[in-house]
């Protein structure tokens, strides 16, 4: 039988360009700006600003999750079913672009209205954003770093810039957003006009990583000359690949946090803090130093692999939080810890998205079946199941513990409230980052990879997956 390869444009092995890492990682830049928005100041906007009992916020966002999470799967199936001259995943960054702008405004234009209406209005507009147009976007957007190259340290490279530009969008979603609410007027109306500027730049943004990044590993010829692998099968593979678990736990881990420091830290700052400004600088500097962090890794992982090199940053986030309530109304001292928390956080979050591309190949090596768009998407349930269920959670403490709404802004929380928000502060993100630990320690891919990539390569020259 006549060996068959697959099917490229280039060589799926070559290094790829920076502008050709710039432009995939400015994709997540524009991505950030909903998702900054969704888990940072979306929740604070409903409550301080249009008056929406925390609990309704918390409902709606709890059974959102549900739908939107059971959307990534559906959506990685179709990204693999999908046929165009731009290939499978590239095409949906541009044909979701423009809906992805408009549905993300949408959700600030909440009537003053009854709890019913505003729940509803919540739950369809927050639905059309994150699980169909968002899904629809990062899907694709996140499988087409496996499309674009099989090297191993080209899709860690893709994905350090990428979690190196992809704060750019929540600096823009979170940092720069209250100022200019508050310049616009500090009302709903401010609110409308600033998401519409950040979603101008996001469509932009999203156009440049379409026109830049190229599909070039295709497998179509291939795959046509395999049985035909059925639905139960495929799903089978999935969650039989161990790493796919680990990868999922540890994505969810990276976004959880973000969840947690997102929603709580600006209550903290200014219920208990006292000044609802130093938000601003506080979640800056932890960006920023996210950023350092990053462009630090690719020096970082020629001495370490990115198991080791994840796990030594985890230990020092758990630390660094803990010595946060050494001093939790020290301004200064919470500054310091954040930056060093940034820093161990750093490793993690920009190589969680390569050890995702290797896991794609251990799933083809332990299965023969190669699935980039069923592993993102379904990855992709597993964070967003996670982040809203904190979500729900979070609103749910607070509620109960007498939590204040106001369409003003200037409600006085109960002591109980001001506690709850604290304990939240404390001890959310040393909860997460303990997750993650465990999971690295048990985390072996790195070592038996190269072997994997042998053994494939044998395979796809005899014209097997």
């Amino acid at each position: 039988m006549q060996a068959v390869t697959p099917v490229q444009t280039a060589s799926p092995a070559a290094p790829l360009s920076w502008w050709t890492r710039i432009s995939y990682g400015l994709g997540d830049t524009a991505c950030n700006v909903v998702m900054g928005i969704t888990t940072a100041v979306l929740t604070l906007f409903y409550t301080d600003y249009a008056g929406v009992s925390v609990a309704v916020v918390g409902l709606a966002m709890l059974i959102s999750r549900v739908f939107d999470g059971t959307s990534d799967v559906i959506m990685g199936v179709i990204v693999n079913k999908t046929k165009s001259k731009w290939g499978k995943a590239r095409p949906w960054v541009l044909w979701m672009a423009v809906p992805y702008a408009l549905c993300t405004i949408s959700m600030f234009c909440i009537p003053q209205s009854t709890e019913t209406v505003q729940f509803w209005y919540i739950f369809v507009t927050y639905n059309l954003c994150t699980t169909v147009c968002y899904t629809a976007i990062n899907v694709p957007y996140g499988t087409l770093s496996t499309l674009m190259t099989r090297s191993s340290h080209e899709r860690d490279m893709l994905s350090v810039i990428r979690m190196a530009l992809s704060p750019f969008g929540k600096i823009i979603a979170v940092t720069f957003t209250l100022p200019i609410v508050k310049l616009f007027g500090d009302d709903q109306a401010a609110w409308i006009k600033v998401m519409s500027i950040w979603c101008v730049i996001a469509v932009g943004l999203l156009i440049i990583c379409f026109a830049n990044c190229k599909e070039t590993v295709r497998f179509e010829v291939q795959q046509q000359a395999q049985p035909k692998v059925t639905a139960g099968r495929s799903l089978k593979a999935l969650l039989s690949n161990p790493y796919f678990w680990a990868t999922l736990i540890l994505w969810a881990v990276t976004c959880i946090h973000t969840t947690i420091i997102g929603t709580d830290l600006p209550y903290y700052c200014k219920y208990v803090l006292g000044n609802d400004e130093l938000y601003s600088f506080i979640y800056t500097a932890e960006i920023v130093s996210l950023i350092v962090g990053a462009l630090a890794c690719p020096l970082l992982l020629r001495r370490f692999n990115k198991r080791d090199l994840s796990l030594l940053g985890c230990v020092i986030v758990v630390a660094a939080q803990a010595l946060i309530m050494l001093h939790p109304n020290s301004f200064s001292w919470i500054m310091t810890m954040t930056i060093i928390r940034s820093l161990g956080q750093a490793p993690l979050t920009s190589v969680v998205f390569g050890m995702m591309g290797d896991v794609v190949e251990y799933g083809q090596w332990k299965s023969h079946i190669r699935q980039e768009s069923l592993i993102f998407g379904a990855g992709s349930l597993g964070f967003k199941v996670g982040t809203g269920v904190t979500s729900a959670i979070m609103t749910m403490l607070l509620e109960g513990a007498g939590f204040l709404s106001s369409t003003t802004g200037g409600a006085v929380q109960p002591e109980s409230a001001k506690e709850m928000i604290a304990t939240i502060f404390y001890w959310g993100p040393i909860l997460v980052w303990a997750i993650a630990i465990v999971v690295l320690l048990l985390y072996r891919l790195d070592k038996i990879y190269p072997t994997i990539m042998k053994e494939l390569a044998e395979r796809e020259a005899r014209g097997e997956m």
